[in-house]
């Protein structure tokens, strides 16, 4: 049975060419994606900020409810359609959305490192990218072989194929799916197929294309139960992460330990992490995660 590590790990982020966390303190942080910077809430950053003066293109000004919403507030001329950027060969295009994101989740970088290293050496790899957003880890994934992105918007999945062309990657094997992520993974479980990895990174509430409702605490666990029974003794991984929630990785972890009782392997758990750039950069936590590997 898989082995589960009860200590937690962290998996941390570092800077590359188009992205880095500048600094962070007073409950926000400073980030440039490429050649602007925007400040965003962070209410894990209670320390104070290492500069004293904050230089931005434009900042997210959060409302009063806790839940949601805000709006962008610009001090320089941004791009309102997007700017490129890449990771490794992966093009796409960064976007300031009323959602406070920008069109990517930074902090994902070492997940797509370790997904990778899970399928060194495979080249027909079949993997599924549940709540797959706009699609840099599936053009990540795409090139070990053929990958399905689900997610329930259509705005997103539309970017997600954008990406791909601008990335030059539009002949790669991704099927792009507008569909309800738990429906479509249990149809998965009655069609009999298998993958090699599965990521999935499922919001704290969502609505599905025909107005299904998802809440994690509820949903998580037959997500969960249906991803096991699309895996078998030869798959690679399981990769989830969630954010935003009064939950413990090691819940997580205990999740995947119920599931994959009868499966090899190794069962992880931990915060992912990204570190503020320059001597010393502090390790600002951004998600938890748990993880399954099956790799001897």
């Amino acid at each position: 049975m898989a082995e589960l590590r009860e200590a937690p790990l962290l998996l941390p982020g570092s800077s590359w060419d188009d992205y880095g966390l500048v600094d962070s303190g007073d409950g926000r942080k400073l980030e440039r994606y490429g050649d602007y910077r925007f400040i965003r809430p962070e209410p894990q950053a209670m320390w104070q900020p290492r500069h004293g003066n904050w230089d931005s293109h434009g900042e997210f000004v959060p409302g009063s409810d806790e839940d949601g919403g805000g709006r962008w507030q610009f001090d320089k001329p941004v791009p309102r359609e997007g700017w490129p950027l890449t990771w490794r060969d992966v093009g796409f295009t960064a976007q300031c959305t009323p959602f406070r994101h920008l069109g990517f989740f930074p902090d994902m970088a070492p997940v797509w490192d370790w997904m990778l290293e899970q399928l060194d050496g495979k080249s027909d790899a079949e993997t599924l990218n549940l709540f797959g957003y706009t699609g840099v880890g599936s053009l990540a994934l795409s090139g070990t072989g053929r990958v399905t992105h689900v997610d329930a918007s259509k705005k997103s999945v539309a970017q997600a194929r954008e990406n791909a062309a601008l990335a030059g990657l539009e002949d790669r094997p991704v099927r792009w799916l507008v569909d309800d992520a738990a429906k479509f993974t249990a149809r998965e479980v009655r069609r009999g197929r298998r993958y090699d990895g599965i990521i999935l990174d499922p919001p704290k509430f969502g609505r599905g294309p025909k107005g299904e409702t998802w809440r994690i605490e509820q949903g998580l666990p037959d997500l969960v139960s249906d991803c096991r029974e699309l895996l078998d003794q030869d798959s690679r991984f399981l990769f989830l992460t969630v954010y935003a929630v009064r939950m413990s990785s090691l819940a997580l972890a205990g999740l995947l330990a119920e599931m994959f009782g009868d499966m090899p392997g190794l069962i992880e758990h931990g915060d992912l992490a990204v570190r503020e750039e320059g001597e010393a950069g502090r390790l600002l936590p951004t998600a938890i995660f748990a993880r399954w590997s099956n790799r001897s």
